[in-house]
């Protein structure tokens, strides 16, 4: 159960962390720019720590679809991102291939 912990912390820190990088304003603005480095650097913590138990491309494919998920749905709420037709089933479709690899793989350990 850890593992999922750790990569729910790698998945967040990652959002936060992307989040952040418009407004750094190409790395010239201090506190954003800390932002982005704390955040990455968290992620990439967590999930090296989510790699000592789960196979490095499930744990991938949930990192970065969830992630991809997320950034948007935080674009869209915060950051004025529009999103049609298309780009919902994208990212529907995303959502689904994870869901898929969570409950119907074996190669996920649960």
């Amino acid at each position: 159960m850890q593992q999922w912990i750790f990569l729910s912390i790698a998945i967040v820190s990652e959002v936060i962390a992307t989040s952040a990088l418009k407004a750094t304003e190409g790395f010239s603005r201090l506190g954003p720019s800390l932002a982005v480095l704390i955040g990455y650097a968290t992620a990439f913590y967590f999930l090296s720590l989510t790699l000592k138990t789960l196979s490095v491309g499930v744990v991938y494919a949930i990192w970065s679809g969830a992630g991809i998920a997320l950034i948007t749905l935080v674009a869209w709420l915060f950051l004025g991102q529009t999103l049609d037709i298309p780009a919902i089933i994208g990212l529907l479709l995303i959502i689904a291939g994870v869901l898929v690899l969570n409950v119907f793989s074996r190669t996920v350990s649960h």
